[in-house]
Protein backbone atom coordinates (compact mmCIF):
# COMPACT_ATOMS: atom_id res chain seq x y z
CA UNK A 1 0.00 0.00 0.00
CA UNK A 2 1.30 3.64 -0.79
CA UNK A 3 1.64 6.28 1.89
CA UNK A 4 -0.92 7.75 0.22
CA UNK A 5 -3.12 5.54 0.72
CA UNK A 6 -1.98 4.68 3.82
CA UNK A 7 -3.04 8.34 4.96
CA UNK A 8 -6.49 7.77 3.01
CA UNK A 9 -7.59 4.77 5.42
CA UNK A 10 -6.13 6.53 8.69
CA UNK A 11 -7.70 9.74 7.62
CA UNK A 12 -10.96 8.05 6.29
CA UNK A 13 -11.45 5.87 10.07
CA UNK A 14 -11.06 9.40 11.75
CA UNK A 15 -13.76 11.40 9.09
CA UNK A 16 -16.30 8.63 10.02
CA UNK A 17 -17.38 10.18 13.23
CA UNK A 18 -17.96 13.58 11.61
CA UNK A 19 -18.99 12.98 8.10
CA UNK A 20 -22.73 13.36 6.50
CA UNK A 21 -23.72 9.98 4.60
CA UNK A 22 -24.07 10.71 0.54
CA UNK A 23 -27.43 9.80 -0.48
CA UNK A 24 -26.04 7.28 -2.81
CA UNK A 25 -22.28 6.25 -1.57
CA UNK A 26 -23.32 6.96 2.34
CA UNK A 27 -20.11 6.84 3.80
CA UNK A 28 -17.84 5.27 1.07
CA UNK A 29 -15.20 8.00 0.97
CA UNK A 30 -13.43 6.58 -2.25
CA UNK A 31 -16.83 7.14 -4.00
CA UNK A 32 -17.10 10.29 -2.52
CA UNK A 33 -15.78 13.10 -0.76
CA UNK A 34 -18.30 13.80 1.96
CA UNK A 35 -19.78 16.87 3.70
CA UNK A 36 -19.02 17.22 7.50
CA UNK A 37 -19.86 19.13 10.84
CA UNK A 38 -18.68 22.44 10.57
CA UNK A 39 -18.67 22.93 7.03
CA UNK A 40 -20.59 26.19 7.02
CA UNK A 41 -18.03 28.03 9.18
CA UNK A 42 -15.38 26.48 6.18
CA UNK A 43 -17.09 27.99 3.83
CA UNK A 44 -16.76 31.24 5.62
CA UNK A 45 -13.52 31.13 5.66
CA UNK A 46 -13.46 30.62 2.26
CA UNK A 47 -15.82 33.57 1.14
CA UNK A 48 -13.99 36.07 3.94
CA UNK A 49 -11.22 35.29 1.59
CA UNK A 50 -10.02 38.52 -0.39
CA UNK A 51 -9.81 36.46 -3.47
CA UNK A 52 -12.84 34.86 -3.59
CA UNK A 53 -14.68 38.20 -2.91
CA UNK A 54 -12.67 39.69 -6.28
CA UNK A 55 -12.94 36.67 -8.41
CA UNK A 56 -14.70 37.18 -11.57
CA UNK A 57 -14.61 33.59 -12.28
CA UNK A 58 -13.81 30.29 -10.13
CA UNK A 59 -14.20 26.61 -10.46
CA UNK A 60 -15.14 24.76 -7.90
CA UNK A 61 -15.58 20.34 -7.64
CA UNK A 62 -18.70 18.71 -6.81
CA UNK A 63 -17.47 17.41 -3.23
CA UNK A 64 -20.27 17.14 -1.21
CA UNK A 65 -18.31 19.58 1.63
CA UNK A 66 -19.01 22.58 -0.78
CA UNK A 67 -22.73 22.55 -1.28
CA UNK A 68 -22.86 25.39 1.21
CA UNK A 69 -20.38 26.87 -0.80
CA UNK A 70 -22.07 26.98 -3.75
CA UNK A 71 -25.52 27.71 -2.81
CA UNK A 72 -24.03 30.92 -1.80
CA UNK A 73 -22.23 31.58 -4.51
CA UNK A 74 -25.21 31.26 -6.63
CA UNK A 75 -27.15 33.48 -4.30
CA UNK A 76 -23.84 36.01 -4.42
CA UNK A 77 -24.74 35.66 -8.53
CA UNK A 78 -21.38 34.60 -9.00
CA UNK A 79 -20.44 32.39 -12.43
CA UNK A 80 -18.40 29.26 -11.66
CA UNK A 81 -17.62 26.23 -13.67
CA UNK A 82 -18.38 22.50 -11.98
CA UNK A 83 -17.41 19.51 -13.03
CA UNK A 84 -19.98 16.77 -12.96
CA UNK A 85 -18.76 13.29 -11.32
CA UNK A 86 -16.11 11.96 -12.76
CA UNK A 87 -16.46 14.36 -15.10
CA UNK A 88 -17.96 11.70 -17.20
CA UNK A 89 -20.76 14.33 -18.49
CA UNK A 90 -18.46 17.04 -18.66
CA UNK A 91 -18.24 20.88 -17.20
CA UNK A 92 -21.52 22.88 -16.13
CA UNK A 93 -21.62 26.76 -15.79
CA UNK A 94 -23.74 28.91 -13.36
CA UNK A 95 -24.08 31.97 -14.22
CA UNK A 96 -26.07 35.18 -12.63
CA UNK A 97 -29.92 34.43 -13.60
CA UNK A 98 -30.14 30.72 -14.10
CA UNK A 99 -31.87 29.74 -10.68
CA UNK A 100 -34.96 31.14 -9.19
CA UNK A 101 -35.18 32.86 -6.24
CA UNK A 102 -35.61 29.81 -3.26
CA UNK A 103 -33.75 27.22 -5.61
CA UNK A 104 -30.51 27.92 -4.27
CA UNK A 105 -29.85 24.72 -2.36
CA UNK A 106 -31.49 22.57 -4.92
CA UNK A 107 -29.18 24.09 -7.46
CA UNK A 108 -26.15 23.77 -5.71
CA UNK A 109 -26.98 19.80 -5.37
CA UNK A 110 -25.20 17.79 -8.32
CA UNK A 111 -28.64 17.05 -9.31
CA UNK A 112 -29.60 20.83 -8.97
CA UNK A 113 -26.19 21.62 -11.03
CA UNK A 114 -27.39 19.44 -13.77
CA UNK A 115 -30.86 20.90 -13.70
CA UNK A 116 -29.99 24.64 -13.66
CA UNK A 117 -26.58 24.91 -15.07
CA UNK A 118 -25.48 25.01 -18.74
CA UNK A 119 -22.92 22.44 -20.04
CA UNK A 120 -19.88 24.02 -21.19
CA UNK A 121 -17.22 22.82 -23.38
CA UNK A 122 -13.60 23.59 -22.82
CA UNK A 123 -13.19 25.62 -25.52
CA UNK A 124 -16.35 28.17 -24.01
CA UNK A 125 -14.04 27.83 -20.54
CA UNK A 126 -11.37 28.99 -22.67
CA UNK A 127 -13.43 32.21 -23.89
CA UNK A 128 -14.40 33.23 -20.54
CA UNK A 129 -10.82 33.92 -20.14
CA UNK A 130 -9.00 32.51 -16.90
CA UNK A 131 -10.08 31.15 -13.51
CA UNK A 132 -9.05 33.29 -10.78
CA UNK A 133 -9.99 31.09 -7.79
CA UNK A 134 -10.81 27.16 -7.13
CA UNK A 135 -11.55 25.27 -4.53
CA UNK A 136 -11.77 21.78 -3.88
CA UNK A 137 -12.71 19.09 -0.95
CA UNK A 138 -10.16 16.36 -0.22
CA UNK A 139 -9.60 12.96 1.50
CA UNK A 140 -6.45 15.05 3.25
CA UNK A 141 -4.81 17.93 3.01
CA UNK A 142 -0.94 18.14 4.50
CA UNK A 143 -0.05 21.38 6.31
CA UNK A 144 2.20 21.94 3.63
CA UNK A 145 -0.47 21.55 0.85
CA UNK A 146 -0.02 18.44 -0.73
CA UNK A 147 -3.89 17.68 -1.35
CA UNK A 148 -4.98 14.08 -1.77
CA UNK A 149 -8.43 13.12 -3.43
CA UNK A 150 -10.51 9.82 -3.23
CA UNK A 151 -7.47 8.30 -5.52
CA UNK A 152 -9.28 8.59 -8.68
CA UNK A 153 -7.41 11.88 -9.65
CA UNK A 154 -9.91 13.91 -11.24
CA UNK A 155 -9.20 16.87 -9.76
CA UNK A 156 -5.45 16.41 -11.24
CA UNK A 157 -7.25 15.76 -13.90
CA UNK A 158 -9.20 19.15 -14.28
CA UNK A 159 -5.87 20.67 -13.44
CA UNK A 160 -4.45 19.73 -15.93
CA UNK A 161 -6.83 20.34 -18.74
CA UNK A 162 -6.84 24.13 -17.40
CA UNK A 163 -3.02 24.40 -17.40
CA UNK A 164 -2.53 23.19 -21.32
CA UNK A 165 -5.76 25.58 -22.01
CA UNK A 166 -3.13 28.23 -20.26
CA UNK A 167 -6.37 29.45 -17.83
CA UNK A 168 -4.49 28.48 -14.53
CA UNK A 169 -1.27 28.46 -12.88
CA UNK A 170 1.50 28.42 -9.86
CA UNK A 171 -0.14 31.67 -9.04
CA UNK A 172 -3.79 31.11 -9.35
CA UNK A 173 -5.66 30.63 -5.56
CA UNK A 174 -6.29 26.82 -4.82
CA UNK A 175 -8.53 26.85 -1.63
CA UNK A 176 -8.89 23.09 -0.10
CA UNK A 177 -11.95 22.60 1.85
CA UNK A 178 -11.75 19.54 4.72
CA UNK A 179 -12.66 18.89 8.63
CA UNK A 180 -9.90 19.51 10.86
CA UNK A 181 -9.39 15.79 11.36
CA UNK A 182 -8.73 15.83 7.37
CA UNK A 183 -5.33 17.60 7.79
CA UNK A 184 -2.06 15.70 7.97
CA UNK A 185 0.36 17.84 10.78
CA UNK A 186 3.47 16.13 9.02
CA UNK A 187 5.37 16.82 5.59
CA UNK A 188 4.51 15.09 2.63
CA UNK A 189 6.00 14.40 -1.13
CA UNK A 190 3.67 15.77 -3.68
CA UNK A 191 3.71 12.94 -6.91
CA UNK A 192 4.27 14.29 -10.60
CA UNK A 193 0.55 15.04 -10.81
CA UNK A 194 -0.18 16.35 -6.92
CA UNK A 195 -1.88 19.75 -7.05
CA UNK A 196 -0.36 21.71 -3.80
CA UNK A 197 -2.84 24.26 -2.99
CA UNK A 198 -2.55 27.40 -0.96
CA UNK A 199 -4.87 27.51 1.24
CA UNK A 200 -6.81 25.02 3.18
CA UNK A 201 -10.23 26.36 4.97
CA UNK A 202 -11.52 24.39 8.45
CA UNK A 203 -14.14 24.38 10.89
CA UNK A 204 -11.67 25.95 12.72
CA UNK A 205 -9.17 28.12 10.79
CA UNK A 206 -7.92 29.09 7.64
CA UNK A 207 -4.65 27.60 7.17
CA UNK A 208 -2.33 29.83 4.86
CA UNK A 209 0.61 27.21 3.25
CA UNK A 210 3.78 28.20 2.55
CA UNK A 211 4.08 26.09 -1.02
CA UNK A 212 8.24 24.94 -1.85
CA UNK A 213 7.54 23.64 -5.20
CA UNK A 214 5.70 24.18 -8.81
CA UNK A 215 2.44 22.89 -9.75
CA UNK A 216 2.21 20.34 -12.39
CA UNK A 217 1.39 21.39 -15.93
CA UNK A 218 -1.00 19.37 -18.44
CA UNK A 219 -2.79 16.16 -18.90
CA UNK A 220 -0.08 13.35 -18.80
CA UNK A 221 -1.59 11.38 -21.39
CA UNK A 222 0.85 8.51 -20.72
CA UNK A 223 -0.62 7.94 -17.29
CA UNK A 224 -4.30 7.63 -18.53
CA UNK A 225 -5.86 4.55 -19.98
CA UNK A 226 -7.84 4.31 -23.17
CA UNK A 227 -11.01 4.03 -21.41
CA UNK A 228 -10.45 6.82 -19.37
CA UNK A 229 -9.88 9.38 -22.17
CA UNK A 230 -13.39 7.44 -24.10
CA UNK A 231 -15.49 7.95 -21.06
CA UNK A 232 -14.46 11.72 -20.47
CA UNK A 233 -15.88 13.93 -23.17
CA UNK A 234 -13.02 17.10 -22.13
CA UNK A 235 -10.03 14.97 -22.42
CA UNK A 236 -11.56 13.71 -26.28
CA UNK A 237 -12.26 17.72 -26.83
CA UNK A 238 -8.69 18.68 -25.61
CA UNK A 239 -7.13 16.01 -27.92
CA UNK A 240 -9.15 17.57 -31.00
CA UNK A 241 -7.62 20.82 -29.93
CA UNK A 242 -4.19 19.94 -29.33
CA UNK A 243 -4.36 17.78 -32.74
CA UNK A 244 -3.57 14.54 -30.64
CA UNK A 245 -7.17 12.93 -32.16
Amino acid sequence: MTKSNIIREQIWSKLKSVAKPDTRFDLNFAEVIPDFEGSETATDRILDMKECKEAKFMFITPDNCLVDLRRRLIEQEKTFVMSTYGIYRGFLLMEPGMVPKGAELYAAWLDGMEHFGRPITLEEIARHGRIDFLVTGASAVSTDGVRFGKGHGFFDLEWGMFTDLGLVGDDTPVVAAVHDCQVVHEKLHPSATDILVDHIATPSKLHTVERRGKRPHGVIWDLLEPKQIAQTPPLRELQRIQGLA
